[in-house]
């Protein structure tokens, strides 16, 4: 088997466990992207967040990816408990000067059976409410569209050029082999897609891989409805929308007229129109929606179809609607009719 010569390979690592001679061998290995989790550039928030790094290994990460890598990212959690906008713009604004051409911002969300999840059920924990994380969210989208690093998917902003790679094939409901310890796959066999899932223990996928030559424990082969459900949830999470051909194409399947117009008067949906850029909207979020979506620059990855004038089937969903995604998700979801 050959790889592409422009293939991207992208190392996620902890901050916390950073060594250079660990990254040049790395790169040697043939990795020409890391993606590191920063999560704060708050040692007090770091701690609390549950992070046994700090700022400054953080910071000595990045110095050794720069000079190690071809390309670098890092991430940052927002919408943490007590955080106010001011002090917000403020980290992000170091952040911005830190990164390169890649960032990923994430909201805080609490998932459940987590302690956090249960320390929020206890009042312990008081996270912004929505209109508080709205502005924050706002702030996000204000401060990176000045730096020139634009939206192409909810959390991640980039360069025209610069976006995560495989990231994106997820997002756009390619196929992907998942083969690491708890990994998931979406690949295609015998005419069907299947979803599998290997074992999350590593010294027990090990064995599994010794003994079998793979760790896959789950194999499930997806209904063209679960496919329809995958991809537009995934989809509508990038900037450059889906097509709904393909998902009929996929699923068999089309949201409704009515539950698209509904979404459309709300602003939370829109069906794209692409033009020229127009250079007066750089560094405004909201006016850059108007422009074209932007594409990763990998060959091949592009959906079918995309060009200067968009089909009236392609949809996606507005800063507001992303802001609210999942909602925004299910009303289309349970939508759905038979493609005719």
């Amino acid at each position: 088997m050959t790889v592409d010569r422009d293939a991207e390979i992208t190392l996620e690592a902890n901050p916390g466990s950073v060594e250079a001679a660990r990254f040049q061998g790395y790169r040697t290995a043939g990795i020409n992207r890391v993606s590191m989790g920063f999560q704060s550039l708050r040692d007090e928030d770091l701690k609390r967040l549950g992070r046994i790094h700090s700022v400054a290994e953080a910071k000595a990460a990045l110095n050794i990816a720069r000079t190690t890598f071809e390309r670098f990212s890092f991430d940052l959690i927002y919408a943490r408990p007590g955080q106010q906008p001011a002090a917000w713009r403020e980290e992000l604004g170091e952040a911005l000067d830190l990164a390169d051409n890649h960032v990923s911002l994430y909201q805080l969300t609490i998932e459940p059976d987590t302690p956090y999840a249960a320390l929020q059920a206890a009042g312990k924990l008081i996270v912004p409410d929505p209109d508080a994380a709205l502005a924050l969210y706002e702030i996000t989208q204000e401060m990176t569209a000045q730096r020139g690093l634009l939206p192409y998917e909810i959390s991640n902003h980039a360069s025209p050029g610069e976006e995560s790679r495989h990231n994106l094939l997820y997002w756009r409901y390619g196929e992907y082999a998942g083969i690491g310890p708890g990994a998931h796959g979406r690949i295609r066999a015998d005419g069907a897609r299947i979803a599998t899932a290997t074992e999350r223990h590593p010294e027990t996928w090990a064995a599994l891989v010794e003994a079998h030559g793979h760790g896959i424990i789950e194999e499930t082969e997806l209904t063209p409805e679960q496919q329809a459900d995958e991809m537009l949830l995934m989809g509508l999470r990038l900037r450059e929308g889906i097509d709904l051909d393909r998902l009929a194409a996929l699923g068999g399947v089309r949201p409704s007229a009515a539950a698209l117009d509904h979404l459309e008067s709300l602003g939370l949906l829109e069906r794209a129109v692409r033009r020229a850029t127009s250079s007066g909207s750089v560094g405004n979020w909201r006016a850059n929606e108007l422009d074209p979506i932007l594409m990763c620059a990998g060959p091949g990855l592009a959906p079918d179809g995309i060009g200067h004038n968009a089909p009236p089937q392609l949809i996606r969903a507005t800063p507001a609607g992303r802001f609210v995604l999942n909602g925004v998700v299910s009303e289309l979801s349970k939508s759905f009719e038979p493609d005719r």
